[in-house]
């Protein structure tokens, strides 16, 4: 069948013209939706900032727990704004929440074990078991807490390492945290010959101790014997610090007990 020339030409005319409009329009919707994720980006962050410097000015709020809302805060806005620019290309936003909830699900299914990290980066917000700042240990974990987030915990190890470890793992496991009660007691155990005369020896341990100004006056530093030998004892020296002297004290009394008693190594 032959082609009629104007008929073509008309279609593609058409067809050009249909094209230029869908394009008019679809440029004007992507301009909007780059504006809005620009603004969105801006808004969510200086959202969060406002939240976090709120909740500073509320006396005694966790640190903890200001980053968290901060961040959710964040999370909302930007939540917010990607279901505004999908309705810029015309897609109903209650059809983009019902398809959000439904990957939501299939996410849930395939990450179980990230969502164990969620929850139980709940359980630590809400019982705070470690705090931003403590010095803590869980299992093979070791640090200062920086930051807890939904799905893991920042910490800065004694060396200065960064340590991501997963909350299902500091959840699940009994938490040691030095920080927390303000106060640590330490003990420093000497070897001596039987020989030595062990009220002199005692009452010379004590007064070292009690000649340090870190070290607390209640409990009263104290010595006593922890092992007894056949030609030797060990004498333990015990005292209490605050937790932010806690070092210092313990590498100074080692140093004055050598230097002191002279005692081998």
């Amino acid at each position: 069948m032959d082609l009629d020339p104007q008929n073509t030409f008309s279609a593609i005319q058409a067809a050009v013209g249909q094209a230029s409009a869908l394009i008019v329009t679809y440029s004007f919707s992507v301009i909007g939706a780059v504006i809005l994720l620009v603004i969105g980006f801006l808004a969510a962050s200086l959202i969060e900032r406002w939240v976090y410097a709120g909740l500073g000015q509320v006396s005694g709020f966790d640190m903890t727990l200001r980053r968290f809302f901060s961040k959710i805060a964040r999370y909302v806005v930007l939540g917010l704004v990607i279901v505004m620019v999908l309705g810029q290309f015309g897609i109903q936003t209650a059809s983009v929440i019902a398809a959000i909830g439904a990957v939501g699900l299939a996410i849930g299914l395939a990450l179980q074990g990230t969502l164990q990290n969620i929850a139980a980066g709940i359980m630590l917000l809400a019982l705070r078991p470690l705090r931003i700042g403590e010095y803590v240990e869980v299992g093979s974990v070791t640090g200062t807490v920086e930051e807890i987030g939904l799905f893991a915990t920042r910490l800065r190890a004694a060396d200065g390492i960064y340590v991501l470890a997963p909350n299902s793992t500091l959840w699940t496991q009994p938490v040691k945290n030095f920080s927390r009660n303000g106060v640590r007691r330490n003990d420093i155990t000497v070897t001596v010959d039987n020989a030595e005369d062990m009220d002199k020896l005692q009452a010379k341990l004590t007064k070292l101790a009690e000649s340090n100004p870190l070290v607390k006056k209640d409990p009263a530093p104290n010595t006593f014997i922890a092992e007894l030998g056949e030609s030797s004892m060990s004498v333990t020296l015990r005292y209490w610090t605050d937790v932010p002297d806690f070092q210092a004290v313990k590498t100074g009394l080692n140093k004055s007990l050598r230097n002191t008693l002279n005692l081998k190594k």
